[in-house]
């Protein structure tokens, strides 16, 4: 069994198991993870705490099903810019992820320079996000919107128990 305290800030295999089991089960007790994995619930909790005072793990998220409240229509806006000064990307970048309805925005390598991964009520608030929120910015030079038919979770970099 591995030792109880991590000294190298390195992830070891102990670790990864409480990371698989709490990536099935966020909200699973202490208690019940220690049992799976087969340790003391006091060597569990020890490794939780370094594993947040690390940065491993970073709080807590609520995902909200955007249908649910009133948004069912996703989309990923791919962004296109004229030209790319830092100023004006740290200001498009900064004005997309505070415009309602954005769910995650990605600065990327490529043809693109954004993705937006937006959830809204219909086709014509999708419309407002881009005349209102993203081409109104003088570095935007193109978008190219594409609905999401279906959204499906990836495994992770972590594997589920």
């Amino acid at each position: 069994m591995p030792s109880e305290r991590n000294t190298h800030g390195v992830v070891d295999e102990l670790d990864l198991g409480i990371l698989a089991e709490l990536a099935g089960q966020p909200d699973a007790p202490v208690k019940q993870v220690a049992a799976a994995l087969g340790i003391p619930a006091s060597t569990c909790a020890f490794r939780l705490r370094s594993l947040r005072a690390r940065g491993v793990i970073s709080g807590v998220r609520l995902v909200i099903d955007p249908a649910a409240v009133g948004a069912p229509v996703q989309a990923m806006i791919r962004v296109r810019l004229a030209n790319h000064s830092k100023e004006g990307v740290d200001a498009l970048f900064d004005a997309l992820v505070a415009t309602d309805g954005v769910l995650q925005v990605f600065h990327i390598a490529g043809g693109d320079d954004f993705l937006v991964h937006v959830a809204v009520a219909d086709a014509v608030a999708l419309r407002d996000i881009v005349l209102e929120h993203i081409t109104v910015h003088q570095v935007v030079r193109a978008t190219e919107t594409q609905l999401v038919f279906e959204l499906r979770e990836g495994a992770g970099v972590v594997p589920r128990r």
